[in-house]
């Protein structure tokens, strides 16, 4: 296993050390690009090898945490969407780029990146084919090579006979040992040394943080008051006009009790339905609000009979050892109830499955169905919603849906759990 192990560090620090060379073009045409500046020139060559660097740095993240365990997030800034076009805009982008603190960092590291970045990746591979060279010396090849120039020296040790070529092999083996150890080690100290440069720092992650919190709060805010014109819509459709009608006919009856008793008790008939079909409606309003099953008996149950309502069979599993607090519980409730109701009407699925669980302080909800696939996050679908109601509270979706399903909504939202027997 630490053979393999070392073997594939030895590879992957090969093919890292290579990547130096895209290190040394992009920085080289980069900075000459920000010198022809003044030339209007750089204007038009900058923008896209600001992009080329990002890719760059990007592909080098997923390296990273694919090869060495490394996560090493974005610290970029979100372009402009309302970007004029022309000449105005290009010179807009290009202000904007180069006002982005990461540029300067991503520059940075492609000069760390060429130098201190290539030389451990070459190490991380050197150790075992340097190791493999005694075996190889001691096999016969020391003796045209000392013929042909004299002593030969591998590493300390001086080769000019058959018993210092044999001793060689010692000296490999030490190397090819060290290399299983070190090989691993280095490879991920080249990734380490990355994101010191790549990574976001503190004040750069706290300027997106108020960012994030900023459109948040709008998005909060423009939600709550959506809400309130939805509920002041369906008030005044439905129980509302149910609620005059009735008064209506009670009006009526009132007249027509003495001169036409079977009137009356028609219209008393009517006024008794609009009564029931306005109540109904104002438990659907309420459940719309804050469904009671929610308040009464958690997350779990509540969506256990969602579940239950919908057109397509759904499969529960969840595993909460307590509550989330009030507002977190009604985003998932709310954000699950979204996501069922699109897979439902727009997926073509004839299952799903519904998983809820806490781990790590994060509430984690997945909904699978086996539909057509296809889904996506656009900004007036409904999974746009669900994305800004988790954003609130710092929650992320993501949304895996290839051509031909399956769909899976993954959604996660940070938040600690109350004692399963805490009062609310």
């Amino acid at each position: 296993m630490r053979a393999r192990r070392a073997l594939t560090a030895c590879a992957r620090g090969f093919a890292v050390s290579w990547l130096a060379l895209v290190s040394i073009t992009l920085s080289v045409l980069t900075i000459l690009s920000i010198a022809f500046i003044p030339l209007a020139i750089g204007v038009f060559t900058t923008p896209p090898l600001i992009r080329a660097v990002r890719a760059h740095a990007n592909h080098r993240r997923l390296l990273a945490a694919a090869w060495a365990d490394v996560r090493i997030q974005l610290p970029y800034r979100a372009l402009p969407a309302d970007r004029r076009s022309g000449v105005t805009g290009q010179v807009e982008l290009c202000t904007f780029l180069l006002k982005d603190p990461a540029t300067w960092r991503d520059l940075l590291w492609l000069q760390v990146d060429m130098t201190a970045g290539y030389t451990i990746a070459l190490l991380a591979f050197a150790f075992l084919p340097y190791g493999l060279e005694g075996f190889v010396l001691a096999a016969g090849v020391w003796e045209p090579i000392v013929d042909a120039g004299g002593t030969y020296w591998y590493a300390f040790l001086p080769i000019d006979s058959l018993g210092t070529a044999l001793l060689a092999v010692p000296v490999g083996i030490g190397f090819v040992a060290l290399g299983s150890v070190l090989s691993p080690v280095l490879l991920r100290g080249h990734f380490l040394l990355a994101r010191s440069f790549l990574d976001p720092t503190p004040h750069m992650a706290l300027e997106h943080r108020v960012r994030r919190l900023t459109e948040t709060r709008h998005d909060a805010v423009d939600t709550s008051a959506a809400e309130l014109r939805r509920i002041e819509r369906d008030l005044h459709d439905g129980a509302q006009a149910r609620l005059v009608a009735m008064g209506m006919s009670l009006g009526t009856v009132e007249a027509l009790i003495e001169k036409d008793p079977a009137k009356a008790r028609e219209l008393l008939a009517a006024a008794r339905t609009n009564s029931a079909e306005a109540l109904a409606e104002l438990r659907d309003l309420v459940r719309g609000i804050h469904p009671p099953v929610l308040a009464e008996r958690g997350l779990g149950d509540a969506v256990r009979a969602l579940a239950l309502r919908m057109a397509v069979p759904v499969e529960v599993d969840v595993e909460l050892t307590g509550r989330p607090d009030e507002p977190v519980e009604s985003a998932a409730y709310f954000a699950v109830s979204e996501v069922l109701t699109n897979a439902a009407k727009h997926a073509g699925a004839s299952r799903m499955w519904l998983d809820i669980h806490h781990q790590n302080g994060m509430l984690r909800i997945t909904v699978t169905d086996d539909g057509r696939g296809g889904a996506e996050i656009t900004p007036d679908g409904g999974l746009s919603g669900v994305e800004r109601r988790l954003g609130t509270f710092d929650g992320v979706l993501a949304v895996s849906s290839p051509p031909g399903g399956p769909t899976m909504v993954t959604m996660e939202i940070p938040c600690a759990l109350s004692a399963p027997n805490a009062a609310r």
